[in-house]
């Protein structure tokens, strides 16, 4: 390696499993815009690192390190990490959710001098940040920790109010989206594996896209989808619905389908690649989530000038202006979210203002440049104060 490289910091960033997932597209964005002479990268992957999802990572000098630890607490990957991050020798170490935090401690003990974690969002296990048990986690960790970033004013007002975090140990920073890649298209986009006599003429698509999970909630945005085809209005017979995404709620989500009778109305298109090309086919997109933090799908649509239909939870409310961009409803109220998928329906004019002032406050305010320099700025900020400043270049 040659002194130009070793002189560049190098980031660590460990999260439980780097595949499909908004959090971890977060991850491939900020590598991939990073300017390469300011920080080397290491993934490291507690669980995983799929071999498909990181060949979306540009860089040629990354390497992807899969842990494999076993169910349980950290504990037992503990001398593995503390060893592994020796050898690498990070500058940074940046975990990611709950489910990483833990190895802030192998870190501090292997003397990584800045310790980043990022909480991205809570799980499905506790959407609303209100376990007792997981608060009193993260304050346990907190020593090791060096700086936190939250990706939304609901997290950062957690980590300070409920956690006990000091208001200066945290930075927001936003998800930024690509509006290049997800652009607003006025054609429909040719699309492989579509099932046969799916896309009619003039049927309005409804579209979903995120992994198949309990937290993300596809259940009841299908059965929300079966009262909207129950309605006597005929666009709403001829509505469609595409669901983007795999995961463990797979099975259940199909029985659900089958259960409503709607084989021949939802197309569980599975884990795609040309996600802008399936958005730009759509006419509204739904996120029935029960838990968020600043959903990289949500950025996505709204990007490609769609408006939107979100449940009211985490940083949803951020990012959906009520009656503009798109609507707002209760999590977990398949009445509501049909409703509120119903009015989308009737009004083609409201389609259009909402799409076009949802695509004009992404480019006003959610570029991945704004995120990739908040995020920049953070590591420098941190090196410096603790005695480990960039070189001059």
């Amino acid at each position: 390696m040659s002194n130009t490289e070793t002189a560049r910091p190098l980031v660590a960033h460990v999260l439980y499993n780097f595949s499909i997932g908004g959090l971890e597209n977060g991850v491939v964005n900020l590598i991939n815009r990073m300017p390469v002479d300011r920080y080397r990268h290491v993934i490291i992957a507690l669980h995983e690192c799929d071999p498909a999802f990181c060949a979306r990572i540009q860089r040629t000098d990354v390497e992807f390190i899969s842990i494999r630890k076993p169910p349980g607490h950290g504990l037992k990957v503990y001398r593995q990490l503390y060893a592994l991050l020796r050898r690498v020798k990070p500058a940074i170490v940046h975990t990611r959710n709950l489910a990483a935090l833990e190895m802030v401690v192998p870190a501090w003990a292997a003397g990584v001098p800045v310790r980043i974690h990022g909480e991205h969002g809570w799980d499905s296990s506790d959407p609303g940040g209100e376990s007792k048990r997981y608060r009193l986690m993260r304050r346990l960790y907190s020593p090791f920790v060096t700086h936190y970033i939250a990706l939304s004013a609901q997290l950062l007002s957690y980590l300070h109010r409920s956690v006990g975090i000091a208001e200066r140990r945290i930075t927001r920073i936003c998800n930024g989206v690509d509006s290049q890649r997800f652009s607003p298209s006025t054609e429909r986009a040719s699309l492989g594996g579509i099932p046969s006599g799916w896309a009619e003429e003039g049927a309005i698509v409804f579209g979903a896209v995120g992994r198949l999970q309990a937290v993300k909630d596809q259940l009841t945005l299908v059965r929300a989808f079966s009262l909207l085809k129950q309605s006597r209005d005929p666009a709403a017979r001829s509505a469609k619905l595409v669901i983007v995404g795999d995961g463990p709620l797979r099975d259940a989500v199909q029985a659900e389908i089958a259960a409503c009778q709607l084989q021949d109305q939802v197309w569980l298109a599975g884990a795609r690649e040309d996600v802008p090309a399936l958005m730009q086919s759509m006419d509204c997109f739904v996120l029935p989530s029960r838990a968020e933090g600043i959903s990289n799908t949500l950025l996505e649509a709204m990007s490609c000038g769609l408006p939107v239909v979100a449940t009211a939870v985490g940083g949803n409310s951020e990012l959906v202006v009520p009656d503009v961009t798109g609507y707002l409803v209760e999590s977990g109220d398949p009445a509501a979210l049909a409703a509120a998928m119903q009015r989308v329906l009737d009004d083609a004019p409201l389609r259009v203002r909402m799409g076009a002032a949802a695509r004009a406050r992404i480019e006003a305010g959610f570029s991945l440049d704004a995120m990739v320099n908040s995020y920049t700025t953070v590591y420098d900020r941190m090196l410096a104060a603790a005695g480990k400043p960039l070189a001059a270049s």
